[in-house]
């Protein structure tokens, strides 16, 4: 061999020592996640919702080694590159905070607008991806520094997110919408989106297969039209194909088929196996898992493989480092278990957290969100499919008694009666959704029900008593709007609300917005706003109970039929004859002014301001 041909040889060896040796992250560490491992395989992090903390776990021993309090509501986790630092989405602070795994210390706290949902790191781990899921952002963030080098926009309310293994791209989930994005990480620009079905709904997370050729996520069918338990809400995972004869398209799997008549209900996490044939798909109202076999035919793509029984609310799976195991969080029993992927039998189980809810919260929530008896007899179906989280699901149903959008739950507690209609006076009426057509379920209390405007059922079943604890416990977040205080265009908007000449707060009234409160039936402040002869299917209008606008700014669509898609579409098109207020004399800039502030509620502590007003509450 000559010289010559020795020295070409040194620059093609350093460059392969190079590739062999620059970071290789999994395919689940590469996916934004409630749970995570560490690159090496040595260490899980897992965030606890309820508690609002981080707990990093030993693996395969499954010791506690830290468990660190970061704030209201975290979500997701990521580790940062090959090191043992690692960026938590702090979903009701809006804000990311990087932690140090081996220390248990928080180092950074970083800013940013509102409602940080999934993370992921670069390679390298200098730069994180972050998902905020309000206004419908990803933004790009420098670990060193923890400042924000780029603000895209991301379609609506995105979620899930999983980067390339090159690093030049992101996936993105949109959770109303369950469409799928591809982002580029250079500029931000959408290159690529996978139509979702109109009737797609709630996908969270998305896990990339190992070489890209396929991502997969899960998310639910929410048929609008058929208020029945077994024809209203189906579970799916969706196949993206990113390569080959069929890129751009997507395969829609339906669950509930997938093991005959084994019917499953809300998956809210998948994960793919490190050799890209397997599938674990996680679902938090059946508590169970499916593992399916990757087929890769672009027909039939998934087949079921094994099927195991969960704890409480699974909502998070990750394949061990091993393969033969995998690790879930069952979120309401506060631990990861290790479950067998052969034949379902536990392996290990960590508590991760203590419980931070009484006991009687504690079995509302679980109540709440299990679509298994008492509460669901088909097992489609739970509270939280439409609720979950308390949030709205973005959905206007066609109800037995006409359209009706679904409302966020926060602050229901003060603005009893409930339902548009005003049909029931507290939360224990939803015995009779429980036993009726929807959830047909064996309910919670016994002997015969009371009209929902009868006889009170408060204090008749303590399982009822708990699930009206939990369903009124839901508070309100502040508006990111306002973090600054209002605005100079939310202020004149502040005194056009409050003006004789819109009269908006004449029914909009007090410190939750609302004349709606707790009151004897004959009291109840209905109101016809013009909206009930809109929907050619309503049996219960034309006056309805007066929603609170408190958080209004991301609850679209708008009005009991939801026939308004934006807040200007509240005010104008939507408001013939200035029966919602008087609107119709306001200029274009007027109008500005009063959605924004409209999008600035609250703006200051309803609760405190209701108490020292005097309102009622209730709690239960």
């Amino acid at each position: 061999m000559t010289r010559f041909s020795r020295s070409l040889l040194l620059p093609v060896f350093v460059a392969f020592l190079l590739l062999c040796c620059a970071p290789q992250l999994t395919a689940q560490t590469r996916s934004a996640g409630l749970m995570n491992f560490s690159s090496d395989g040595s260490l899980v992090a897992c965030s606890n919702r309820d508690s609002g903390t981080v707990t990093i776990v030993s693996w395969p021993d499954l010791k506690v080694q830290h468990e660190i309090s970061v704030g209201h509501h975290p979500e997701g986790v990521a580790w940062l590159g090959t090191t043992k630092q690692l960026a938590c989405c702090v979903y009701g602070d809006d804000k990311i905070v990087l932690l140090d795994a081996e220390t248990g210390k928080i180092t950074k706290t970083i800013d940013v607008f509102d409602e940080p949902y999934g993370v992921v790191s670069s390679a390298d781990g200098k730069t994180l991806y972050v998902t905020l899921e309000y206004p419908g952002q990803v933004v790009s963030i420098s670990s060193k520094s923890g400042e924000v080098q780029a603000t895209w926009e991301a379609g609506r309310m995105p979620r899930g997110m999983a980067i390339s293994s090159d690093n030049s791209f992101l996936l993105v989930t949109e959770y109303l919408t369950s469409n799928l994005l591809k982002i580029a990480t250079t500029d931000g620009k959408i290159q690529e989106v996978w139509e979702a079905a109109s009737t797609d709904n709630l996908a969270r997370q998305v896990v990339l297969a190992p070489g890209d050729q396929k991502a997969y996520f899960t998310h639910i069918r929410s048929r609008v039209t058929a208020a029945h338990g077994n024809g209203s809400i189906f579970p799916y995972v969706s196949v993206a194909r990113l390569t080959g004869e069929k890129e751009g398209t997507r395969l829609r799997v339906p669950m509930d088929s997938l093991r005959g008549a084994r019917v499953t209900a809300n998956p809210w996490d998948c994960d793919v196996s490190a050799s890209g044939k397997q599938l674990a798909v996680v679902f938090a109202g059946t508590n169970d898992m499916y593992l399916c076999r990757i087929v890769g035919d672009d027909f039939v793509e998934l087949d079921y493989d094994n099927g195991m029984r969960l704890g409480n609310n699974p909502r998070a799976v990750r394949f061990t480092p091993s393969g033969k195991t995998a690790l879930v969080y069952n979120a309401l029993d506060f631990e990861v278990v290790e479950y067998n992927l052969a034949d379902g039998s536990v392996v290990g189980t960590v508590a991760v957290t203590k419980s931070p809810l009484s006991d009687e919260l504690l079995r509302g929530k679980t109540l709440f969100y299990t679509a298994l008896q008492p509460m669901t007899a088909r097992a489609w179906i739970s509270c939280s499919s439409c609720h979950p989280d308390g949030d709205a699901d973005g959905r206007t149903w066609q109800n037995p008694e006409g359209l009706r959008n679904t409302q966020p739950l926060a602050g229901l507690s003060w603005t009893h009666p409930v339902h548009w209609s005003a049909d029931r006076d507290e939360v224990q009426d939803f015995e009779h959704t429980v036993r009726g057509k929807l959830m047909q379920g064996q309910g919670l209390m016994k002997g015969a029900l009371p009209q929902a405007l009868g006889d009170p059922i408060s204090g008749r079943s303590k399982e009822l008593d708990a699930l009206a604890a939990y369903t009124n416990s839901h508070k309100y977040s502040m508006s990111p709007y306002a973090k600054h205080g209002l605005s100079e265009a939310a202020k004149r908007g502040r005194d056009l609300f409050f003006s004789e000449a819109t009269k908006c707060a004449s029914c909009h009234s007090g410190p939750i917005y609302s004349d709606s409160k707790p009151t004897a039936i004959a009291e109840f402040a209905l109101h016809d706003v013009g909206t009930g002869t809109q929907d050619a299917s309503e049996l219960m209008g034309p006056k309805y109970d007066t929603p609170t606008l408190l958080g209004v700014y991301r609850s679209a669509p708008y009005l009991h039929h939801g026939k308004a898609a934006t807040l200007e579409d509240v005010l104008t098109t939507a408001n013939q004859g200035d029966k919602h207020g008087m609107t119709s004399q306001l200029t274009s800039e007027q109008v500005s002014d009063l959605v924004q502030f409209l999008k600035s509620l609250p703006y200051e502590d309803p609760e405190a301001a209701a108490k020292a007003a005097g309102l009622k509450q209730v709690s239960r």
